[in-house]
């Protein structure tokens, strides 16, 4: 069921219980003042026509009953019956066959609580106690309140078609309503279906008006800002990966057709060959970061974390540097006294995405400074554990490090310097798995400092 079907339906249904619950107070509201009126013109009527039989003498019960068939006040289908201390009629103004005292036992109802109303069918039943000259009656009038039934016939008349007529103009309301108000949101998916992968730059419109359907439409564009985004990028990495991996096929290939093209002594077939291993160690370097970037960027839960100390995982790092490129030099420094930041260098982490890290940065240190050295400073503050890489390299201008994590950028003045541009998003990555932070200020031509912020693990 569509949400207007069920607005209407639900809002038709509140008013229906309403509606319902307000026509049945007023009905029995009227019909309890109906009983109530009647039954106080009965016993009027009892009390008076006991008053003429009881306490005027010259007044007998077939004079009584003369009157009272002449009487135009007598109530439709009246009998009044009195009976004395012994339960004999002393006066009826109406013989019937019915006989409701004896049926209802209102003589002993009478004489217990003194006064009774009963309703039998459609007769109203009034019975009471009259004392006179220290003699006790019993008088049971009934009568049929024809006036006041056939307007609580006409009053239930009129409610029922008053509540069919009610519900079904405010079901008609409800859903021109209901429609009314859905309306923005039936706009808002007409212009999300027209978004596909290839108009991602398309935006909502709300109207101007602050309600929760604009802030949805708001929200929707973010989150189409964020999407078109991670296209861009996805884009581009698509881009760049086929042409880094296409570079070193390229120079494969071309090795391999020059050297088939005429006959080459073993030096020659050396040194082509040695071109085509560096081509592939490239072309696996690039596999590797590549396998990297996207493990991390998988399910965190297929990720181990565990107690891992810092300066093991970073010389680990240089170790493993130092055999892949045995010119390049690390110093190492402390923060402070070393004896008392030993304990909070212990972080929780996972020590080979760690070791990749710090691997990543140390190497980009190194590669873009002439020296071909990096400063490692390991520190520790209230919030945890810093680790400085520090170098006198190239740098990175202001306009390019609004892009350093983006697979596959390099920045202007190290395109000519091998690389990938995956070290940096690598490492941002794995700062973002460990909960850390990295800070990353650079001047051209006089250097690069990374700092890594990781939390304590205690």
């Amino acid at each position: 069921m569509k949400i207007r079907s069920k607005l209407s339906l639900t809002f038709l249904l509140i008013v229906a219980a309403n509606l319902i619950l307000f026509s049945s107070v007023v009905y029995f509201t009227s019909e309890y003042f109906r009983q109530k009126d009647f039954y106080l013109r009965l016993s009027d009527k009892a009390k008076t026509t006991a008053r003429l039989l009881i306490e005027e003498e010259k007044i007998d019960a077939q004079l009584l009953k003369l009157f009272e068939r002449n009487n135009l006040t007598s109530l439709p289908e009246e009998q009044i019956i009195v009976y004395n201390s012994k339960n004999q009629i002393v006066y009826e103004s109406d013989n019937r066959p019915d006989r409701l005292a004896d049926k209802l036992h209102l003589l002993e109802r009478v004489r217990q609580k003194g006064e009774v109303f009963v309703r039998y069918g459609q007769r109203e039943i009034v019975g009471l106690t009259y004392r006179y000259d220290s003699k006790e009656f019993i008088i049971i009038a009934s009568a049929y309140d024809e006036y006041g039934l056939t307007e609580m016939r006409h009053l239930r008349t009129i409610l029922g078609f008053g509540l069919v007529f009610g519900l079904t103009l405010v079901g008609i309301s409800g859903w021109f309503f209901a429609g009314r108000t859905l309306q923005p949101i039936s706009e808002v998916v007409r212009q999300v279906e027209q978004i596909t992968a290839f108009n991602l730059n398309q935006r909502l419109v709300a109207g101007k008006e602050e309600d929760e359907i604009a802030q949805l439409a708001q929200t929707f564009n973010s989150m189409l800002d964020r999407v078109q985004k991670a296209f861009a990028v996805q884009r581009d990495f698509v881009a760049n990966a086929s042409h880094e991996l296409r570079t070193p096929l390229t120079i494969i290939t071309g090795q391999i057709e020059v050297t088939l093209i005429k006959p080459r002594t073993p030096e020659e077939h050396e040194a082509k060959w040695k071109t085509v291993l560096e081509s592939i160690r490239r072309l696996n370097n690039l596999a590797n970061n590549l396998l990297e970037l996207a493990q991390v960027n998988q399910d965190v839960s297929t990720i181990t974390f565990q107690e891992v100390a810092l300066d093991e995982v970073i010389y680990d790092a240089a170790k493993l540097l130092t055999t892949k490129q045995p010119s390049y030099q690390m110093i190492f420094s402390f923060e402070g006294d070393t004896a008392t930041s030993q304990p909070s260098l212990l972080v929780k982490g996972n020590k080979t995405l760690l070791t990749t890290a710090f691997l990543n940065l140390m190497e980009n240190a190194c590669k873009f400074s002439q020296n071909k050295q990096v400063e490692v400073t390991l520190g520790v503050n209230t919030e945890g554990a810093t680790v400085t890489f520090t170098d006198q390299g190239v740098g990175i201008s202001a306009e390019d490090l609004k892009h350093i994590y983006e697979p596959f950028f390099r920045a202007e003045n190290v395109k000519k310097i091998h690389g990938y541009g995956i070290g940096l998003p690598l490492t941002h990555r794995i700062m973002e798995l460990h909960h850390g932070r990295i800070l990353v200020s650079s001047e051209l031509n006089r250097g690069t400092s990374v700092v890594l912020q990781l939390p304590k693990l205690f």
